[in-house]
């Protein structure tokens, strides 16, 4: 019977990332695959950075690394363009669970292709490349979706800060000008243009850390599944 949504995506995920890799709280599933996974009616919510509500806390992944929040996205994607039957995903499960049997890459790579011929009828190598570029482009499309938040994020937060920076510059300046009596709004601009420069660090700083983690996290999956075109069209053909 078909597998539940979740299930299918914790799978995908444990075929990239280690299960030691994983945040607490992530799961790594490693149940059995399914040949009857129905292909998924949307796509997951995109990752917007998150607007930080006072100081910048220590983030918990290091910048540029992967991150598993960004690696159970990257896997929910996956699980929402799983098509129905047999395609690189039940090839790639069958290829993990060679790893233990002493066999080199490539008989490992031979073997899980005999396997995949024998579940899915089809003596076809490009099913397994065709499906692995259809996933790399599945998250090329997530990855543009992400770059335009981004950009979207930046013109917002940093963008309007850095908007009221010169505003309350040029104010100020005006305010310089005028009489004593208006010296006190004057200190107040001026504080506040103290925690702007402030405000913009901790902005720019956030989402440009959730961006290296994503892209690292991006490069991660995809450098996998490239790597895995390669060796099937080196081994299998």
């Amino acid at each position: 019977m078909p597998e539940p949504d979740q299930s299918i995506g914790r799978k995908i995920l444990s075929f990239f990332v280690k299960e030691e890799e994983a945040a607490p709280g992530t799961a790594a599933g490693t149940a059995p695959a399914s040949t009857n996974a129905q292909p998924r009616p949307a796509a997951p919510a995109q990752p917007v950075p998150a607007s930080p509500v006072g100081p910048a806390p220590t983030p918990a992944v290091p910048p540029g690394t992967v991150d598993p929040k960004f690696a159970q996205h990257f896997a929910d994607v996956l699980a929402q363009n799983n098509p129905p039957g047999p395609d690189y995903f039940e090839f790639r499960e069958t290829l993990r669970s060679l790893n233990n049997l002493g066999l080199t890459e490539e008989k490992q790579y031979q073997a899980a292709w005999a396997s995949f011929k024998a579940l899915s009828g089809k003596a076809d190598v490009s099913l397994l490349t065709n499906t692995a570029s259809q996933y790399i482009a599945a998250l090329n499309k997530d990855r543009d979706g992400f770059s335009k938040s981004v950009e979207a994020a930046l013109a917002e937060r940093v963008g309007g800060l850095q908007n009221e920076q010169k505003r309350l510059q040029a104010e100020s300046e005006a305010l310089a000008k005028q009489l004593l009596e208006i010296q006190k709004q004057i200190d107040a601009n001026t504080q506040r243009l103290n925690a702007i420069g402030g405000e913009i660090t901790e902005q720019s700083t956030k989402i440009t850390q959730n961006r290296a983690s994503y892209d690292a996290t991006f490069a991660h999956f995809t450098d996998q599944i490239k790597a895995d075109i390669d060796k099937i069209k080196s081994y299998l053909n």
